[in-house]
């Protein structure tokens, strides 16, 4: 680095990141050490659970997860940041009262948050690097092994409440999380002291699939959001009349935390819905062929389970929706589907309606 830090300049630079960051969008910039071996420890228990389920990639990575500088050496801070991505428009309870509806979880009904938050973070590490005259960046949203929402709360953004996800006092938990590993010797800020959940247990007890083993203990095998974005595989029949209207993922523990009363909406144009998803019928996109799909998932986090597990999820859905002729008529047209996995979820489905597959 061509600039001597100084404790004295070290706490004007992050007051200056702080001010570049919100002119790229984010709302919270939080800074912490590198120490994470409190998290580490809770990491290792719920990997010895089981509770990653199929998500093998959560182990592979040894301790990298949960120790920056060994991902990336040299690392002496990791900047935490938070954009939030509300859309207040998008009725979330109203679908989900809806079982002719798709539910999506909202934070993938607009662009893929991934683009463009790696973006604005390049950004920000760049304006730093041209500011101090070097130094060490690597930005990351969701595309490494980082203990994200460890490094939110030891920065400060919040707490880890016990859906797991973290909470922001003035803001809600409807936001999205971004880092950047540096060796810049800024000056770190102070967690929360305690966690606000107090005695509420309502994301506990409104989990459709009783995922929730206890407070902060979340066993992924039975989240919607891992049965429909994550496993590859079968769902398991028992938890499939759980899962109600809900195609890609499941808000209902944010939907109904006290806190949540204090998120902000967003004004990013790019986190608004896109091809009627956040307000779109069962059997229209149950039609969508390949081709259809990849076209109107453009650009989306959604492509990324591509289109024969969108098929199974939907499939499922159409299974728990009322019966109707055009449910019925939509699953027989997929009973010869090429893939054995949709085949097995539109049989079902179909059997719930008292249709014989046999």
């Amino acid at each position: 680095m061509s600039q001597q830090l100084t404790p004295q300049n070290t706490e004007a630079l992050l007051q200056r990141i702080r001010e570049w960051a919100a002119e790229l969008g984010f709302q919270q910039v939080g800074v912490t050490d590198v120490d994470f071996s409190e998290h580490e420890v809770y990491l290792q228990k719920w990997l010895a659970q089981h509770y990653h389920g199929s998500m093998a990639y959560m182990a592979r990575h040894g301790s990298k997860r949960a120790r920056p500088d060994e991902l990336v050496p040299g690392t002496l801070r990791v900047l935490s940041l938070r954009m939030d991505y509300l859309e207040p428009d998008t009725q979330p309870l109203k679908i989900l009262a809806a079982p002719e509806k798709a539910y999506i979880s909202r934070y993938t009904l607009g662009r893929d948050y991934h683009k463009l938050i790696r973006k604005r973070l390049a950004q920000l590490a760049r304006r730093i690097e041209d500011e101090v005259g070097g130094g060490q960046y690597r930005a990351f949203v969701d595309s490494a092994p980082v203990l994200e929402r460890a490094a939110a709360e030891k920065a400060g953004l919040g707490w880890i409440a016990k859906n797991t996800m973290l909470i922001n006092a003035d803001a809600g938990s409807w936001f999205f999380l971004g880092e950047i590993f540096t060796n810049l010797p800024l000056p770190v800020d102070v967690p929360h002291s305690s966690k606000h959940c107090g005695t509420c247990t309502a994301c506990l007890d409104i989990c459709p699939t009783n995922a929730f083993t206890g407070p902060f203990q979340l066993d992924a095998r039975k989240c919607i959001s891992y049965l429909t974005i994550e496993h590859h595989g079968s769902i398991d029949p028992e938890l499939r009349p759980l899962m109600g209207n809900r195609i890609f993922g499941c808000d209902d523990c944010q939907l109904c935390c006290p806190w949540n009363k204090f998120a902000q909406a967003t004004d990013e144009a790019d986190f608004k819905p896109r091809h009627g998803l956040a307000d779109a019928d069962l059997v229209t996109l149950f039609t969508w062929e390949e081709a259809t799909f990849l076209e109107k998932t453009e650009g989306s986090a959604i492509r990324r389970i591509g289109h024969e597990r969108w098929l199974r999820n939907l499939a499922v859905a159409l299974g728990n929706a009322p019966r109707s002729e055009a449910i019925v008529n939509a699953l027989q047209s997929r009973r010869s589907h090429p893939s054995p996995l949709v085949q097995e979820h539109v049989d079902w489905a179909l059997q719930q309606h008292g249709v014989m597959t046999a």
